[in-house]
């Protein structure tokens, strides 16, 4: 089997983050969305994957790089524009062949990995296999509706009036018969190949298309709350580890790892918390859900439930930071100068808080 990630888009909805950086790469317990998506297909077994890239295609290129580190080999499929998951698949033939194939979206978090949808789809005669999830608000999303056999018979794109709390989470198991279906579709009123419209045109044309329905948490990172709920829920999993500096005035109070070079110096770090490389705490307190990637330093201050990127420098604020998503190489600080006063510099679709 092969592997199919999909990394184009803009990320529009992680804006101004994704004006500088591709989403699939912002970091999750300090690990980029996109690595932790690598690892599950791995950890399933594939070791061939083909990534769809699109503009932010050479930071991707230059992150993954071979696939070496993980142990399997990667292909890059330029794709010109996002024009639909559909004509990803399509654009991606060369590289599939008539090999069965997961296909998984780049800024998706899934608990427990897809091992055992793998094992499922790999032991059966099914054509295709589409992982849902229940959820409470069904009409945004695209919706599966079963039959009495546990066939998919039916899906409808974001429904006024659900008819199942099923929801497709961006994970899809197909074989070649994918291909005659994304031929066969036309584009959509948005002007995509939908792949709901492909999965549809197998159901209606007699394949086996099964659901595999997902117990645990799955999060889809596309705006900052949802990569702040990623955050929280994968620091919770995580097993405690120091393997920086910790000096004697400082606590660390529940799940907190400190990663190799980082220092922390009279301050508190109360998990599910991580630290990142070559970070630096001094006098500040880290709360829980915290998430501070390398090369940062943090001083008189305190932040909590929050994500920083690498290479911040936060220091010397009057109030707690909460419920952010830090930016790569940002300076936040409470600024010495008369008259006080706010003095800003913020991209486009930023969002702040003042008191």
């Amino acid at each position: 089997m092969k592997g199919l990630v999909l990394s184009g888009g803009k990320g529009t909805r992680l804006r101004p983050i994704t004006y500088t950086s591709a989403k699939q790469l912002v970091p999750v317990a300090n690990k980029p969305v996109l690595f932790r998506v690598i690892e599950a297909i791995r950890d399933a077994g594939i070791t061939d994957i083909g990534i769809v890239i699109g503009d932010t295609g050479d930071e991707i290129r230059s992150a993954v790089g071979n696939g070496r580190r993980w142990g399997v080999k990667v292909t890059y499929i330029p794709q010109e524009a996002p024009l639909g998951l559909a004509h990803a698949v399509k654009i991606s033939r060369d590289f599939l062949g008539t090999d069965r194939f997961v296909m998984f979206l780049g800024d998706n978090c899934i608990q427990g990995g897809i091992s055992p949808l793998i094992e499922q789809f790999g032991n059966s005669n099914y054509n295709a296999q589409i992982v849902l999830k229940k959820v409470s608000d069904p009409r945004s999303f695209g919706v599966a509706e079963l039959d009495d056999d546990g066939r998919i018979i039916r899906l409808v794109e974001k429904p006024r009036e659900p008819k199942s709390d099923l929801a497709l989470v961006g994970i899809y198991m197909f074989d070649h018969h994918v291909f005659e279906a994304v031929e066969a579709i036309r584009p959509s009123a948005r002007g995509e190949l939908e792949i709901t419209d492909a999965i549809q045109w197998l159901v209606s044309n007699g394949y086996n298309v099964y659901p595999y329905i997902h117990e645990g948490w799955w999060i889809d990172t596309g705006k900052k709350d949802d990569m702040l709920e990623a955050n929280r829920l994968v620091l919770e999993e995580m097993e405690p580890a120091v393997h920086g500096y910790v000096d004697r005035d400082s606590q660390l109070i529940g799940k907190v790892i400190i990663e190799p070079g980082a220092e922390i110096i009279n301050s508190t770090i109360r998990g599910p918390a991580i630290i990142g490389e070559h970070t630096r705490i001094v006098n500040a307190y880290v709360g829980p859900f915290t998430s501070i990637y390398h090369h940062c330093h943090i001083e008189e201050c305190e932040i909590e439930h929050s994500i920083v990127l690498e290479y911040c420098t936060i220091r010397n604020l009057p109030h707690r930071l909460e419920d952010s998503l830090i930016g790569r190489n940002v300076e936040i600080s409470r600024s010495p100068l008369r008259p006080k006063a706010y003095r800003l510099m913020l991209g486009d679709n930023s969002s702040v808080g003042v008191l």
